[in-house]
């Protein structure tokens, strides 16, 4: 498998499962761009990068909270005009808890980054994706985007979130039809902070994983899941019309 020349932009991927699937597309030839709200986490992770790859992936600070922010970032990247081949929508703030432990501004911030902000940017690079001419859009969402889920120490304001992220993807998808974009989701369980860079997290490919669309059919970004240390369920996604 080669991403090699294919550009890409990992949200939140400053640690987790945003810095693996950084790791994991730079050691597959992308031009990474990451982003995320520690410019010490991204700096440090696109160091070790460079010293596996010999490339440094791009960092940008982005607190998916900030609409402004997110706004002003994908416009510049619209205004830049070269193409985009990959979006992995990856960052949230997690808020674990009783709803009567929070104040307002956390609950808000939660959902605002979680959906609103995932949305504005994923609408603002639309065009990008489009020129590409075979774009991908990855949302990695969570367990707690699925329906009847338990809670398992999550907030009502992420579970909340998560399943307005999982209804965004299902709504791109039906409006971007017809479009050179495909849109698939992940639904990962939780996850700690685990190192990419950690040769004992690897494990093969699963059937699970990528579902049972025929090979041809996998969007490049599900097969940068199926190489990811930290395997999960995969949204079959429809092939693009």
């Amino acid at each position: 498998m080669s991403f090699s020349g294919k550009r890409v932009i990992v949200t939140g991927a400053g640690r987790g499962l945003g810095a693996a699937f950084a790791v994991i597309l730079a050691d597959q030839g992308a031009e990474v761009i990451m982003t995320g709200r520690s410019m010490e986490n991204l700096t440090s992770l696109a160091e070790s990068i460079r010293l596996r790859t010999g490339k440094r992936p791009e960092t940008l600070s982005l607190d998916m909270a900030d609409v402004s922010a997110v706004t002003l970032l994908a416009k510049k990247m619209r205004d830049e005009g070269r193409p985009l081949d990959i979006l992995v929508n990856n960052a949230a703030q997690w808020l674990p808890g009783r709803m009567d432990e929070h104040d307002a501004l956390a609950i808000s911030q939660t959902i605002t980054g979680i959906v609103t902000g995932t949305l504005l940017f994923t609408r603002g690079l639309v065009p990008l994706l489009e020129k590409s001419g075979a774009g991908d859009i990855l949302n990695v969402i969570s367990i707690s985007g699925i329906p009847n889920t338990p809670l398992q120490g999550a907030s009502v304001a992420y579970f909340a979130a998560k399943h307005g992220q999982a209804g965004m993807n299902d709504g791109l998808r039906q409006e971007l039809k017809g479009r050179p974009i495909r849109v698939s989701a992940v639904y990962p369980s939780n996850i700690t902070d685990i190192s990419p860079l950690d040769p004992s997290l690897e494990c093969r490919p699963s059937r699970a994983v990528l579902g049972h669309q025929p090979r041809r059919r996998r969007s490049l970004a599900l097969r940068a899941v199926a190489a990811a240390p930290c395997h999960a369920g995969v949204d079959r996604h429809r092939p693009r019309q």
